[in-house]
């Protein structure tokens, strides 16, 4: 995929998706937890868990977590209550990216930052209050179970970039999902693939923040 190009004062808002840019995600603790409360090795769920359908309608917030976790113990096979669905679905949250608390630190003083989020209602109860300090950052975080869309679809971009209110190839917007990235230059953003924070700083200082 190709780099943008990347100038300082070419810029009016940054845009990050948090999980894999801000917040370091680890799907295997959401497994290792349910294989635990369920008795089983965590690749006996592997490949039963899909982000299909069920998935994506919990994710624009048309389904609530009790419906989501029903249909994960059919998909999954196992006999979970909601609270121990709950503790795995949020297990998979670990922490910060490596040095980007500082990157967003600095980049708030010269624009404003904005976030951008695939994410459900439980998600976002828990990262909002155990990651208080990081997402302070941000003048606004756009969540998918909040505005009804999701990314990659067009609409959702362009949601988006109505509320920030700057021409969209003034928003340089980081995510780690390639299709993502893609979705988000077909509506005319500025779009940076995150494999590390690396990336991140790499854009920032060709930015000139």
């Amino acid at each position: 995929m190709t780099r943008p190009l990347l100038a300082p004062d070419a810029a009016d808002a940054l845009l990050f998706d948090l999980g894999r840019v801000v917040l370091d995600i680890d799907f295997n603790k959401t497994l290792a937890c349910w294989a635990a409360h369920a008795g089983c090795q965590p690749a006996h769920l592997v490949g039963r868990f899909t982000r299909g359908e069920i998935y994506q309608r919990h994710e624009r917030g048309e389904i609530g977590d009790a419906e989501f976790f029903a249909a994960l113990r059919t998909s999954l096979g196992v006999e979970l209550t909601d609270d121990q669905f709950l503790e795995g679905w949020n297990a998979i949250f670990a922490g910060e990216m490596p040095g980007i608390a500082p990157l967003l630190a600095r980049a708030a003083q010269r624009m404003p930052l904005y976030a951008f989020s695939n994410t459900n209602g439980a998600h976002v109860e828990h990262f909002s209050q155990a990651y208080t300090d990081v997402l302070g950052h941000f003048r606004e975080i756009f969540l998918s179970s909040t505005i009804g869309l999701r990314k990659p679809d067009a609409a959702a971009y362009d949601h988006v970039v109505k509320a920030i209110g700057a021409p969209p190839k003034r928003i340089v917007f980081f995510d780690d999902l390639a299709e993502n990235i893609e979705g988000a230059r077909a509506r005319g953003l500025t779009a940076v693939h995150v494999r590390s924070p690396d990336d991140v700083a790499e854009a920032l200082a060709a930015l000139g923040i």
